[in-house]
């Protein structure tokens, strides 16, 4: 390959995917390592695309905090987002729920060791604990806040991922950590039988599928129709189960009013 069509394919493989023809990218919350999440999020989008003619390229970030960057700089067409998230970035720059898991709420938890001691979040005074990032709503924000409401101190530690936490836990590495309920279900059994739930949250509105406003309504609305058909059609099911999904429904922004009410402000700088 001589030089000149080196740098061309070059820049062809830099050109962003959303800028490809016919190519939306759609960027999933990275609770997950990246390698799990592109399992089970990538034939779920290749069902979505085939079925709304939509062309669909599952894209993620390295940790949470990297994801919200790229959200407030608007670079992903379409993402699943934890609600806190869809609050803050709805304002600016502007993306627009479209969907949300069906008959589910979060939940945010505390874990620890099947083995271990603590049996109330007043014995965790003075530890280190472990979560996923700053901004992970109910996996970090709402345990903390609950731990400081009942006058436990604690050091902090933030990981890449959800699973991070769990594993870190489970090597008796840290005495707890936050998650949600649904990654929780999702780990490795043999990991999560290792760990028991020592506590959790009220339940709040789940995480959101939103577009930026750039997307075309009519683009909106073929992946709205495809998604709903997801309940109906055997195959939908099956990969909505690959991403931990009951089912799938339409949604709007005021779902998330519940979580507007808590008056969270961590990405209020963003």
């Amino acid at each position: 390959m001589n030089r000149r069509l080196f740098l061309f394919v070059f820049m062809l493989l830099c050109v962003p995917p959303a800028l490809a023809a016919r190519t939306l990218t759609f960027g999933v919350v990275p609770q997950q390592a990246a390698a799990e999440l592109a399992e089970t999020w990538s034939p779920f989008l290749a069902w979505l695309s085939a079925r709304s003619g939509v062309e669909l390229r599952f894209v993620t970030a390295p940790d949470i905090p990297t994801f919200e960057k790229r959200l407030a700089k608007g670079e992903y067409d379409l993402a699943y987002m934890n609600p806190y998230h869809y609050t803050v970035f709805h304002k600016k720059p502007g993306y627009q729920a479209m969907a949300r898991e069906k008959d589910r709420k979060i939940k945010g938890i505390l874990v620890v060791r099947k083995d271990s001691p603590i049996q109330d979040i007043h014995a965790l005074a003075g530890a280190e604990l472990i979560f996923p990032a700053p901004a992970a709503f109910a996996a970090s924000i709402l345990p903390r806040a609950a731990l400081r409401k009942e006058g436990v101190s604690f050091k902090t530690r933030f990981v890449s991922s959800h699973d991070s936490v769990y594993l870190n836990i489970a090597r008796g590495l840290y005495p707890a950590g936050g998650g949600i309920t649904r990654t929780f279900d999702m780990i490795d059994p043999a990991t999560r039988n290792e760990l028991r739930v020592l506590w959790s949250t009220p339940a709040y509105t789940p995480h959101a599928i939103a577009s930026h406003p750039r997307v075309p309504a009519a683009v909106r609305d073929r992946l709205l129709t495809a998604l709903a058909g997801a309940n109906v059609d055997p195959v939908g099911q099956k990969m909505l189960s690959l991403i931990g999904f009951k089912g799938i429904e339409p949604a709007a922004d005021a779902d998330w009013d519940d979580i507007r009410h808590l008056r969270i402000t961590e990405l209020d700088s963003l």
